[in-house]
């Protein structure tokens, strides 16, 4: 059983708790859907004021993401490269860093209490794999500490990909 600590520090404290259950997590692990959903499951645990963390993985046949492992409310199941805040950060394969999602062209409200997200893609290899997206029900919510410490989370996800 994986014991999951309390996350009782700063935002940055947390953070690097968390990158260390990550990496103990998914030491050795080569299974990529195990290793998204207690990844999921962990930042539900680290991370104060959000409503929804999880994983889109990107669908070649229909050039969509399609709902991964997550913790929150029941969400959109796909979504087309491109649309929304988690579409276009795969599309463009750079992290989405949204302050308050009301005022992003083309967001879809899979929620409607989040008003801010951040989307992180994950490319192993140059292929797009999908994204993590966490979602707040606070506007500036995100900020670089988020963005630096998730983006290693993914960095640790794609280095366990065989």
């Amino acid at each position: 059983m994986i014991e999951i600590p309390k996350f009782t520090g700063t935002k940055a404290e947390n953070y690097q708790l968390c990158v260390k259950q990550v990496e103990a997590m998914i030491a050795g692990e080569p299974n990529f859907l195990a290793n998204i959903s207690n990844i999921s499951a962990l930042l539900n645990q680290a991370l104060t004021d959000i409503n929804w963390v999880g994983f889109y993985l990107y669908e070649e046949t229909s050039n969509q993401l399609v709902l991964g492992p997550f913790q929150g409310l029941p969400a959109c199941i796909r979504i087309p490269l491109g649309r929304g805040v988690c579409g276009s950060a795969a599309a463009e394969q750079k992290t989405y860093l949204v302050q308050n999602v009301h005022d992003f062209p083309g967001h879809i409200a899979c929620d409607t209490a989040s008003n801010s997200e951040i989307v992180i893609p994950i490319v192993h290899d140059g292929k797009l794999l999908g994204v993590l997206d966490v979602d707040s029900p606070s506007l500036n919510r995100f900020d670089e500490t988020d963005q630096q410490y998730l983006e290693q989370v993914v960095t640790i996800l794609k280095a366990s990909i065989q």
